[in-house]
């Protein structure tokens, strides 16, 4: 008897969420079928890739990032070269200096460097937070009044400082925020909940449910975005249809295959190529799982999980 395969399209679908203006912007969400599963249904926006510029810049110990940038000096050069990268969509500018446990950059200094940058790259522009709650509420406000009408998004908004920035950023300013929660269904759906209890619509917000790197962990991460999948398609959960982003990158390139000197570790070959092979497993592993957005560092990652998302949607 042969086997007749039944399509699963579901009645639900993803909101989708626009960032940056004009035609380089780009719209996350709005697919109504399982991760990938292009042969059900067209994904009409397929999972994008971005590229992540901290404030400190990149790691030009790596020779393939030290060729690439040749010639950058600055921030915001490094962020106009990254705009040339092949599949690249989105920049996302990593305020890590900010940290107050670190080198406690002030916001203005932040802000203006905000500007500089988004005055130079031509894709759409995320602004990631220094992970202190505190100072990222103030930060993201700042940066929303001065990126006004240039449709950001700043992450990563937290229970802790939500009302600050559901209010400051995206009602006074009209920007979108990535809603942070702790790799749990549960809490992710908590905060969408609260932020809407702003005032905020959904079309808004996306979601960052947490990050770890292939062989870390992961199955926690991959099994929380199953989940929030299956509950917003299969059962029409309003409060779960958002997109999900996934800063991949920060995680594959700190654990120890990506940092281990070959010195060390002669036998696990070279470096940088460790490091481009876990942001690349990493990447595709949470777009299988359902994230709409992975923000990588290298551009050979980048370009290679951009054509395997072309290859498969």
């Amino acid at each position: 008897m042969p086997f007749k395969r039944v399509p699963q399209k579901f009645n639900a679908s993803i909101k989708e969420v626009t960032i940056g203006t004009g035609d380089k912007a780009l719209v996350l969400g709005g697919e109504s079928v399982t991760p990938l599963y292009s042969f059900d249904d067209p994904i009409k926006n397929p999972p994008k890739v971005g590229i992540e510029i901290s404030d400190k810049g990149p790691n030009l110990d790596l020779p393939g990032l030290k060729k690439f940038y040749e010639g950058c000096t600055t921030i915001p050069d490094f962020a106009k070269r990254a705009c040339t990268i092949p599949g690249v969509s989105f920049v996302a500018l990593y305020m890590e200096s900010a940290d107050p446990n670190g080198d406690n950059k002030s916001i203005e200094d932040c802000v203006k460097l905000a500007k500089e940058v988004a005055d130079v790259v031509t894709l759409p522009l995320v602004v990631e937070g220094c992970k202190n709650t505190e100072k990222d509420g103030d930060l993201f406000n700042k940066c929303a009044e001065a990126l006004e009408g240039k449709n950001v998004l700043f992450m990563s908004c937290k229970e802790e400082n939500h009302k600050k920035i559901a209010v400051g950023s995206v009602q006074a300013y009209k920007a979108k925020i990535g809603a942070e929660s702790a790799v749990d269904i549960n809490l992710a759906k908590q905060l969408n909940v609260i932020i809407t209890q702003t005032g905020v619509t959904l079309d808004n917000v996306v979601m960052h449910v947490g990050q770890s790197a292939a062989g870390y962990g992961f199955e926690y991460l991959v099994s929380t975005m199953d989940r929030i999948k299956a509950a917003a398609l299969a059962q029409s959960d309003a409060q779960l249809q958002v997109p999900i982003i996934t800063p991949a990158g920060q995680e594959a390139w700190g654990v120890k295959e990506a940092v281990a000197s070959e010195a060390d570790f002669p036998e696990w070959g070279n470096q940088e190529l460790r490091g481009i092979d876990m942001e690349i497993c990493t990447a595709s592993a949470v777009i299988a799982a359902g994230s709409n957005a992975v923000i990588l560092k290298h551009p050979k990652s980048i370009e290679t999980v951009s054509k395997l998302i072309a290859a498969l949607v």
